[in-house]
């Protein structure tokens, strides 16, 4: 069977007469920036993750960006982050005129170590930015207290982990703010870009507000230099429509991680490694990476029976020539790049039947069994 890595279509086509319906609401509603419906999905957003106040913005890169500028974050900050994670998280902090500081992650979960962390401040360190990759909370309590120790703000990147629980509370308001994409491939995704930032400080919240929105609370009235990212409307109306299934959809991702994880169990430690996770954390699985040292070649084996599957990610950011002013060669982060060697992500969401499940499990087994041979 033609398995692909994520199918978006199935998620429409489950809750199309709603989507539609949310799609034809705003149309006719003739507000077609920001107004009530970007205003009742922050209401619900904020109450889903248990905090007052939730941000909408045009995408997830802006939450990180307008958080770490509403911190007052620019240049001679530096800003702790992953050396293993999507390049945005990077960005954001450059974007600010601040320099990004990396840590490395445990090899185990894959998340910053907060050892590195640690050994990472300098008097130049403003904030401490974790990102909970893969769907899995990054160990929040000793970067919190690291951050209550030196006097730091946290921010934290949360991208891909949309329901997402860490000693029993959802993740939404942890740290000062917890910025989120509703990029499509998302457990919580839009029709396009999207984002978010939720946070319980009101003080921070409003100036997010003010300058998502040209630095103005006032109508030609300009208080900042603020940009345009705003969330719209329509993408507005479909997250509320998404957010009622979120739960169910992220139990199916764990019934589909669970599967893999016994299909696979007898080959961990002997050809591949499966995830891991912390004892006090629950995962929203919007990815299940393992990891092998044969990874092009499982790739292609699970191509060639029609199997898709991506890798996360394949070039650290610290290798990216993006960032080579930074001055950092091979080498210098070495467990990143040992990840971005060997990580492999697997067919998951929502939709992903057991059948569909059972036959990845089959080839990943068959392919890893040959290789030792």
């Amino acid at each position: 069977m033609t398995i692909p890595f994520l199918d978006l279509a199935a998620a429409y086509q489950e809750i199309k007469a709603d989507i539609d319906g949310a799609v034809a609401r705003v149309l006719a509603s003739g507000r077609y920036i920001l107004g009530p419906e970007v205003e009742a999905f922050e209401a619900e957003w904020a109450a889903y993750c248990s905090v007052p106040h939730a941000v909408g913005v045009a995408n997830g890169l802006d939450a990180l960006t307008l958080a770490l500028r509403a911190l007052g974050v620019g240049p001679g900050d530096e800003v702790i982050v992953p050396s293993n994670t999507y390049i945005a998280t990077w960005l954001a902090v450059t974007a600010v005129g601040a320099t990004p500081v990396p840590a490395e992650p445990d090899p185990a979960t894959c998340n910053i170590d907060p050892t590195g962390i640690a050994a990472a401040i300098t008097p130049r360190t403003r904030v401490l930015l974790p990102v909970h990759l893969y769907g899995q909370p990054a160990d929040l309590a000793p970067i919190l207290a690291l951050a209550r120790q030196h006097g730091l703000a946290v921010v934290e990147d949360a991208a891909q982990a949309h329901g997402a629980r860490y000693q029993g509370e959802r993740l939404g308001g942890h740290g000062d703010a917890v910025c989120w994409s509703f990029y499509p491939g998302k457990n919580l995704g839009a029709l396009g870009d999207a984002g978010a930032v939720t946070t319980r400080h009101a003080d921070l919240a409003d100036r997010i507000r003010v300058l998502r929105n040209y630095g103005s609370r006032v109508k030609y009235v300009n208080d900042v230099q603020g940009v345009n990212s705003r969330l719209d409307p329509i993408q507005a109306a479909l997250l509320r429509v998404k957010l009622r299934h979120l739960d169910a959809w992220n139990a199916r991702r764990a019934q589909v991680a669970t599967a893999y994880t016994k299909g696979l169990h007898a080959l961990q430690g002997a050809g591949l490694t499966l995830p891991a996770l912390l004892p006090d954390v629950e995962s929203a699985w919007h990815l299940y990476v393992v990891r092998t040292p044969q990874r092009d070649e499982l790739q292609q084996h699970l191509e060639q029976a029609g199997i898709g599957t991506l890798i996360h990610y394949p070039i650290p950011p610290h290798l990216q020539q993006a960032y080579a002013p930074l001055g950092y060669g091979p080498g210098a982060f070495p467990v990143a790049e040992v990840l971005a060697r060997e990580v492999l992500s697997l067919p998951m969401g929502p939709h992903l039947g057991q059948a569909m499940a059972d036959e990845v499990v089959d080839v990943v087994c068959r392919a890893i069994e040959s290789a030792g041979t």
